[in-house]
């Protein structure tokens, strides 16, 4: 995985008010493969991690959403930045 944007970074510290580091969302980025984008419950589980590492809570309807969006826009798995920026507008 290549730099993640100061851009990314900073808005998900400004939405969540923690301090995710950009090494953080690397070793993250670094479990996901193109299947886990694919499997549902592969997708559950990252958006569970992400959740966690960034301490805020998501509800069972918005993980919903965030799957239907990833299977409807059939993301890139490598864009990991994507997600994280879909994730922070819920």
């Amino acid at each position: 995985m290549g730099k993640v944007s100061k851009d990314a970074l900073s808005a998900i510290n400004k939405k969540t008010g923690k301090n995710i580091t950009e090494g953080a969302v690397k070793k993250l980025a670094s479990t996901v493969k193109p299947s886990t984008m694919q499997n549902e419950a592969e997708l559950r589980k990252l958006i569970k991690q992400v959740s966690a590492m960034a301490k805020v809570p998501v509800t069972e309807s918005t993980v919903n959403e965030i799957i239907g969006a990833v299977k409807k826009s059939g993301m890139n798995p490598s864009n990991m930045e994507a997600l994280m920026k879909m994730m922070i507008k819920k």
